[in-house]
């Protein structure tokens, strides 16, 4: 093996001996490797920022959906203390919390809108979910038993057109009974709070009111829709699920988060994927540029091949000489652009600003989506696994170039010399 690596690294820097061509061959060389650089560059920065983006939303996500949640399937959870005391008894539960949720519609003078309406209880609750942080106007702990206040999304409180101080009817599903029809429940909340999760799915959409009112307005007694649970292990949560199921009674069930979400994070780890492969055309097409550098530089050294076979090299041999020639390029290549992929990753929320700022352009409106910032998250099982495709790539563009020259007749190669 010293004898191909010794010769394939001195072709790597070797000039040409054709000085015509040469310099085309080394222009040839240079662009393969500029383009393997730059294609590793772009999928380690993509793949970060795809990360960002993922671990963005899911925070935006689970800041007001559970870790995991147990309901029972007739949707009303009696003695709920003691189910969020059997699963806090898991090192893997961090907080419980009991929770109400039903539909209802608010009205505000002519504007309808339909709505989730969670009860919730202040305390606990911030110990399971970041509300807290989402707040823009008021605080959960406004939100007293009998005091039938309300804390709205950002996009719900527009819709109607109210803000902090403002009174809404709610109109609940759950009707009283007369002679003449089913009367819908009619409340009047006061607008406590509003919140903005960066979700419209949840801003448009979900009210929060006291866990004691709720169970008022619906009837409830001193049941709950459910408990929801907050877990020391994100990643963990279905196996906890699975295992506090085991544990708990047969008419209750625990969901978790990769259930209720599952489409959602399917789609934009499908989205990754797919930009995975469509970035990795760009580091094959450079790739195989080195096809064309080879194929040059075997027909150069036609007479070097035969003297080399003339002293005894084997067909294996001169094989692999050119192998390491093609694999040393793309080794260069995929240094310079993991190092430049990994930089720009590390510091893309410096560069991007400056770009803006610079050249005068938005990329994400802040008026327009939720993360007005590019979010970058480097994984490096990320960067291994574009190097490893990249590399493969790049050895297998050397195969046929390495091939034809080990079939290089001496006697027809130096007929000519």
């Amino acid at each position: 093996m010293k004898f191909p690596l010794l010769v394939g690294l001195r072709y790597v820097r070797a000039k040409r001996r054709n000085a015509s061509g040469g310099g085309f061959i080394s222009f040839i060389s240079f662009a393969s490797m500029a383009g393997i650089a730059l294609g590793v560059m772009a999928l380690i920065v993509v793949l970060s920022v795809m990360n960002g983006f993922q671990e963005e939303l899911r925070n935006r996500i689970l800041g007001v959906a559970a870790h995991a949640q147990i309901q029972a399937f007739d949707g009303d959870l009696q003695n709920w203390q003691a189910y969020a005391t059997e699963a806090g008894k898991r090192p893997d539960v961090l907080a419980a919390a009991p929770f109400v949720q039903q539909q209802a519609m608010f009205s505000m003078d002519q504007t309808v809108r339909g709505s989730v309406i969670r009860g919730i209880d202040p305390a606990l609750e911030d110990k399971v979910a970041d509300f807290a942080k989402f707040m823009k106007a008021g605080e959960l702990a406004d939100l007293q038993p009998g005091g039938f206040g309300v804390i709205l999304g950002k996009e719900l409180a527009g819709a109607l057109g109210v803000r902090k101080g403002d009174k809404v009817t709610l109109i609940a599903p759950q009707g009283l009974v007369t002679p003449a029809a089913v009367l819908p429940r009619v409340k009047q909340f006061v607008v406590v709070g509003i919140f903005e999760a960066g979700m419209f799915e949840y801003d448009s959409g979900l009210a929060l009111i006291h866990i004691k009112d709720a169970q008022v307005l619906y009837q409830m007694g001193d049941g709950v829709s459910g408990v929801r649970l907050r877990l020391k292990e994100l990643f963990q949560a279905r196996r906890v699920a699975s295992e506090l199921s085991s544990l708990l009674p047969p008419e209750v069930y625990v969901s978790d988060w990769t259930q209720s979400h599952a489409n959602f994070f399917r789609a934009v780890q499908m989205e990754k994927t797919v930009m995975f492969i469509i970035l990795s055309l760009i580091v094959a097409v450079a790739a195989f540029n080195i096809v064309s550098a080879l194929v040059m530089a075997v027909q150069d050294k036609r007479a070097d091949i035969a003297i080399l076979r003339t002293l005894g090299a084997s067909p294996a041999s001169i094989m692999g000489i050119f192998v390491i020639q093609g694999a040393t390029m793309g080794l260069i290549g995929l240094g310079a652009g993991s190092l430049g992929g990994v930089l720009l990753a590390k510091n893309i929320s410096t560069v991007v600003p400056w770009i803006e700022r610079t050249f005068h352009v938005q990329f994400l409106a802040k008026d327009v989506y939720y993360i007005s910032d590019l979010p970058s998250q480097l994984l490096w099982g990320d960067v291994i696994g574009v190097l490893g495709v990249a590399f493969v790539l790049t050895v297998v563009a050397t195969l046929y170039p390495s091939w034809r020259a080990s079939r290089i007749n001496p006697a027809e190669a130096l007929r000519y010399e």
